[in-house]
């Protein structure tokens, strides 16, 4: 993550609801990165089918990006150079 960039203070730009992790969501999650390099990502609770961490681990292996931060339904997902 850059020095400039402080993702407290970022808005999430990708929103995971109850239909859980579509290839629409992933595309537009791609999207993003491939624009701001770094987005936040916020899912429901009704977006977990199995676990939190398998959706978390979809959501980067999906994207190709790297974790930065997560905390409660809200992640923080880089691009990987």
């Amino acid at each position: 993550m850059t020095k400039t960039t402080n993702h407290h203070l970022m808005q999430p730009t990708v929103l995971i609801g109850k239909g859980g992790l579509t290839e629409s969501i992933v595309k537009q999650a791609k999207e993003q990165l491939r624009r701001r390099k770094i987005i936040k990502v916020k899912f429901l609770a009704s977006a977990i089918k199995d676990d939190k961490k398998t959706l978390i681990d979809e959501i980067v292996a999906k994207t190709g990006a790297k974790l930065v931060h997560k905390v409660g339904f809200i992640l923080v997902l880089e691009k990987v150079k």
